[in-house]
């Protein structure tokens, strides 16, 4: 039996809220290594969660300092099938403000060197991503926001820059240029890696500023983007309970046999210890 089905991603807030019963912090090492913190297992309206701050308790981890890939599988050990995400970011549309929210559909990776997969080392995979994000976990979601009554947009593209810097004017004239809508330092490598695990993963991108294009606004500095993140901090985990009573739904979307055609290397010459590392991902594919 799952420890917990539904994983939630972010800031050390979204736990903090009123409801989480049976509550118990949980370490994990996994073969890649240790994650971002312990996780933290509690009830909430009826369902087992586990909760990991992105970033460590006291937000200690750069983006590009994050283990992705053992935040991940440590959350598919748990049994986790449907990851909630919320990160800060940047608006790059005139009518997408601060405190609104965004569930974005779509990515541009302005990432470098960042590892993206859990594959490799005698087997390769290659697992289908032209809609990363799961669409029904990403419509619950949106409806959830609706319902609590959040400036909420459903859609969007979002660039996922290396950071920890932000933007230069003209990279932030050119993302707009391509018209994408936010821009954010964390999700991509979140998504790639949950669709190798088959785990529906969807985001709230909660809106902080205007990256620097906006030269009406002031530019954007940490302790403002803190100031807003916290302002929207009630209004997410509003939306992460409302979304956990619609949870868990019938897995039928490509998320939950994302690597069923996707193993390209023949069984009989997959490596021994790769098969065991493994074989949370694809002991139903390959023994």
């Amino acid at each position: 039996m799952a420890d917990a089905q539904i994983g939630i991603i972010g800031g050390s807030g979204l736990y903090q809220m009123d409801g989480l019963e049976r509550v118990e912090e949980r370490s994990i090492e996994t073969p890649f290594g240790s994650p971002s913190g312990k996780y933290v297992l509690g009830t909430l309206e009826g369902q087992r969660v586990a909760f990991l701050p992105r970033h460590g308790i006291g937000h200690r981890i750069l983006p590009s300092e994050l283990n992705f890939r053992a935040n991940i599988f440590g959350f598919k050990l748990l049994g986790v099938e449907f990851i909630l995400s919320a990160s800060a970011v940047g608006s790059l549309k005139e009518d997408i403000h601060p405190l609104d929210i965004v569930v974005p559909d779509q990515f541009i990776d302005r990432t470098r060197g960042r590892i993206s997969t859990f594959f490799g080392g005698g087997l390769a995979a290659h697992v289908g991503f032209a809609r990363p994000f799961c669409g029904t976990l990403s419509d619950r979601l949106y409806e959830s926001g609706k319902m609590v009554g959040a400036k909420i947009r459903k859609g969007g593209t979002y660039v996922c820059m290396e950071g920890p810097q932000f933007s230069t004017l003209a990279e932030s004239h050119l993302y707009r240029s391509w018209g994408a809508h936010v821009i954010g330092m964390t999700n991509l490598q979140e998504a790639k890696l949950a669709r190798e695990a088959e785990i529906c993963y969807a985001t709230m991108a909660l809106v902080t500023d205007y990256d620097c294009w906006h030269e009406t606004e002031e530019a954007v500095t940490v302790d403002a983007v803190i100031a807003i993140l916290n302002k929207n901090a009630e209004t997410a985990r509003r939306i992460v309970r409302e979304t956990v009573k619609k949870l868990p739904f019938e897995r039928t979307c490509e998320c939950a046999s994302a690597l069923k055609f996707a193993l390209i290397t023949q069984p009989d010459y997959v490596p021994e210890d790769v098969k065991k590392k493994l074989s949370p991902l694809i002991g139903k594919y390959v023994q």
